[in-house]
Order: C-alpha cells, then structure tokens, then sequence
C-alpha cells in the first residue's frame, strides 16, 4: 500500500479554482480515509476515488465500494505497476440510484508499454451511498 501525502496533488486530476490540481487529502482522500463517515457524494466522485485506491494499492477500499452483486472475493495488485493519469470523459445519472461514468485510466507495467483502460461504468446508490457495479470497454 502506497502513502500519499495529504498535500500532494490528488491522482485523480481534478482540479479547483483556477484549474490548480486538488491535494489528496481534500479530494480522494477524505473518502479512502474516512470511508465510514465520508461516502462519495456522486458516482465521479467514487469514480475517482476508486482510480486513487488503484493508484495506493487501498484493496479494502475498492472492495467496500463495489456492489456486492458483483464484488471479487479479493484484489491483486500487480508489482510495479505506475497509474500514469486519469481523465473523466463524461458522467451521466440516470435517475436517483443509477449513474454512468466513461473515463480512460493509463497504467504501464515494468518492460511493458504503457496501456489505456477506456470503460463506461455502472453505477448504482444504495442507502445513501454509491456503489461501483461493472462496466464495459470501449
């Protein structure tokens, strides 16, 4: 599991007032931090949060925020591997308990060329709270 700085800027990429990136601990890492007390407030938000647990190897959390219809028994992450960015291509709700959001994730694993991951998630809020429920490549 990697330690991100609170200052540092959020891995997610989103930015704040005048385009300036967000720092970890006032974007992504308020919900992997406080998980209990802070769920997401929309599927982006979740959508970003969970990227950013990617990004930290924080299994516990990607697994609490993915729907128990689909939730894996565990998460392997594989060694070495670096996140290289995240762009949000659009986020769409589609009512007051479903959501979809397209992104492209980057990673490149040792002596490998770096990869895009384009998918279009499904989202579903349960409780007060969003869950990640699958997806589909683009």
């Amino acid at each position: 599991m990697a330690t991100l700085p609170p200052s540092q800027p959020c891995p997610c990429g989103r930015t704040g007032a005048a385009q300036k990136p967000l720092p970890f601990a006032g974007c992504c890492g308020r919900y992997l931090d406080h998980f209990e007390t802070a769920p997401a407030p929309d599927a982006e938000s979740l959508m970003r949060s969970r990227y950013t647990a990617f990004v930290a190897e924080r299994a516990a959390y990607l697994l609490a925020t993915w729907h128990t219809s689909h939730r894996p028994a565990s998460i392997e992450f594989d060694p070495g591997v670096k996140w290289l960015g995240l762009e949000v291509r659009s986020h769409r709700r589609i009512d007051a308990t479903h959501a979809e959001v397209e992104f492209v994730a980057r990673q490149k694993s040792p002596g490998s060329p770096a990869v895009r991951l384009h998918e279009r998630s499904r989202f579903v809020r349960e409780e007060g709270r969003w869950y990640y429920v699958d997806g589909d490549i683009a």
